[in-house]
């Protein structure tokens, strides 16, 4: 059997994840990555979404990301996120509440420049909110 890859995920506020896994997909800003032992070096920025980690026990997790940068070196992969967390710690009414207020901010956009930003934001929360839904357990990747 292989080698697995050693991954770690770390937020400003505590070290998420730090184990030895077969596989891991990551939600970079260009879509959707899997690394798995012995990848080729290489660093990126990842969007807000959700990490599914596939343990060498053959038991899936899945962590929140709100952005960050990965980093696959020969040791592995390290994950700096801006705020990561477990699935089950997912803040679905938090992500509500930001589509609205985001929303609102769309409604005043004065400019054609405030207005396609807005829009962006509003479609990346919108389809965070989606993949967050089709989850229930199972990543849809």
């Amino acid at each position: 059997m292989a080698e697995g890859l050693k991954i770690e995920i770390v937020s400003p506020e505590r070290l998420v994840l730090s184990e030895v896994v077969t596989s891991v997909t990551v939600p970079g800003t260009e879509g959707y990555f899997t690394v798995m032992f012995d990848h080729a070096p290489f660093m990126t920025t990842l969007r807000p979404g959700f990490i599914t980690v596939n343990g060498l026990n053959g038991r899936d997790e899945i962590f929140f990301v709100k952005g960050g940068f990965a980093d696959v070196s020969p040791e592995g992969l390290t994950i700096l996120a801006e705020q990561s967390a477990p699935y089950s710690e997912f803040d679905h009414a938090d992500l509500a509440a930001q589509i609205k207020a985001a929303e609102a901010e769309l409604a005043s956009a004065a400019t054609p420049e405030a207005k396609s930003y807005a829009q962006e934001f509003v479609s990346g929360l919108l389809n965070l909110a989606l993949e967050a839904g089709q989850l229930n357990g199972a990543h849809v990747h």
